[in-house]
């Protein structure tokens, strides 16, 4: 990192403002050069920009010293006015100084390794840029704020003290150290897989929130599924016939409700077909059923609950979603929740948005911060888990076994957050025991 780099910090086009950011060794050098030298740090200045006698602009200028910047490096800021002739000026002048442009993420990436954050809050950056809904800021700034790598230390505060115990038995075992040192890992391992296994259990719940909640509605053919899409998403987004098989392919919709995000999809009817594009279109129908967190059981008046093959997809805390009531009684399945709607009439239609707001909620909220937000963290989170059973397996038989299998759990949950040292695991064994005297 010894280069200096920069960045348009604001969207691209034309606007008020535009915000190169800079950040690395030469950042000061390259202020004097273009005529904001001996700024006072984080004191912003007014300041004309030149370059080779050629006037860049009149620019608010910021000056961060290292170490504290968002890099950790000596940075800057250029407010400029954001017409695109301004930034190019400002650009070619930097590049001529010896700068060059940022890679995607560098900033960030810069920021996690002068440790002025972890990874987890390094992606939480990107997840607050990306952020829709209230649901995702929040999860996204409680994340930057350390709330999961909390979560995340706590799991390593109980593997440091199971592993010391295995380390002081193994390491000084002719010194004043008790005897069976290492068993006694053992209920502390047994809390920390239970936490681990409480973590994954919630894994869905940080990825729903961030990528959104995947509703899919399934049933038969005019069963009213793209009447009732074109109602929850509230426009003309699927096309509507009498004509069975109308929909082929699988539609979705990105929409809000209760403050989270929802992928909303409308599916082909489900029948057999010997029309190998419509046959195609239930085989996705189908495929997408599976992969949903929550079915919409769309059925009519015609169907029969009994042959209705979209109940071969439904789980008992899905919802059957009783379509054309203002044309008859539409039979309803045991053991399974109902509301009955009219796309034609609207009945329903506000319980059932109330219903799927609820039940988001449900899902989606709770009182302890989801230790998963991304796949990366749930496969780290197995590993370890995988590792501290081992461990625990181990315990009685090997300890130097166990040894392994910890350190193994321990460099899992590192790649989530940081490292964990030998030094660490030291610190931890001296401070508990007296070692040597």
């Amino acid at each position: 990192m010894s280069d200096t780099i920069f960045a348009l910090a604001t969207p691209p086009g034309r606007g008020a403002i535009a915000v190169l950011r800079l950040s690395g060794p030469a950042t000061e050098s390259a202020l004097a050069m273009l005529g904001a030298g001996g700024l006072t740090p984080r004191l912003a200045a007014v300041r004309g920009l030149r370059h080779e006698d050629r006037v860049i602009d009149e620019a608010l200028v910021l000056r961060f010293v290292a170490p504290r910047s968002y890099t950790g490096e000596d940075s800057a800021e250029l407010h400029l006015h954001g017409g695109r002739a301004v930034v190019e000026a400002a650009s070619t002048a930097l590049i001529a100084l010896g700068l060059r442009p940022a890679e995607p993420g560098e900033f960030t990436r810069r920021a996690f390794q002068n440790g002025r954050m972890d990874l987890a809050q390094a992606e939480a950056v990107a997840d607050l840029i990306d952020a829709e809904t209230e649901a995702q800021k929040s999860q996204a700034l409680g994340q930057l704020d350390g709330a999961l790598s909390a979560a995340y230390a706590g799991f390593r505060r109980d593997l440091l003290k199971a592993l010391s115990l295995v380390e002081a038995e193994i390491d000084f075992p002719d010194e004043e150290v008790p005897d069976n040192l290492a068993r006694k890992a053992g209920p502390v391992l047994d809390a920390l897989a239970a936490d681990l296994r409480a973590a994954l259990a919630d894994s869905d719940r940080g990825r729903r929130v961030r990528e959104g909640y995947r509703i899919v509605l399934i049933g038969e053919t005019n069963a009213g599924k793209s009447s009732l899409f074109n109602a929850l998403v509230a426009r003309e987004a699927a096309i509507v016939t009498p004509i069975a098989g109308t929909t082929r392919d699988v539609l979705d919709a990105d929409i809000m409700i209760g403050g989270y995000a929802v992928t909303l999809s409308d599916t082909a009817g489900l029948r057999d077909s010997d029309d190998p594009v419509e046959a195609e279109g239930i085989r996705r129908a189908r495929l997408r059923a599976e992969g949903a967190d929550l079915r919409l059981w769309v059925r009519s008046p015609s169907t029969d609950g009994v042959e209705d093959p979209a109940s071969a997809f439904i789980r008992a805390s899905d919802l059957q979603v009783l379509n054309k009531a203002d044309l008859g009684v539409v039979p309803k399945a045991p053991d399974l929740e109902a509301l009955s709607v009219s796309t034609t009439t609207g009945q329903g239609l506000t319980e059932l948005h109330d219903w799927i707001a609820a039940r988001l909620a449900r899902d989606l909220s709770g009182a302890d911060f989801p230790a998963v937000t991304r796949e990366r963290h749930r496969r780290r989170l197995a590993e370890a888990l995988a590792a501290v059973e081992d461990g625990r397996r181990a315990l009685d038989l090997a300890p130097e076994m166990a040894g392994d299998d910890l350190r193994r759990a321990a460099d899992a949950l590192a790649r989530v957050t940081g490292a964990i040292g030998v030094e660490d695991i030291l610190g931890e064994v001296f401070s508990s025991f007296c070692i040597g005297k």
